[in-house]
């Protein structure tokens, strides 16, 4: 019989506050830095999400 444990850390609110900006930061990075990208493939991947958040790439 294998015994596994989980470890579950609760998190501060301060703690939970930058991992949600590094979140948040990270993914408007990606979803708004393939706007300016030059390749075509990465461009019509992201172009119906950054449509429907507002971006426009036109």
């Amino acid at each position: 019989m294998i015994n596994t444990t989980t470890n579950i850390q609760v998190l501060s609110i301060s703690q939970k506050i930058i991992a949600g900006s590094l979140v948040l930061f990270i993914g408007l990075a990606l979803i708004y830095g393939t706007g300016f990208v030059q390749n075509t493939a990465l461009h019509n991947g992201a172009h119906d999400l950054r449509h429907a958040i507002g971006f426009p790439c036109h």
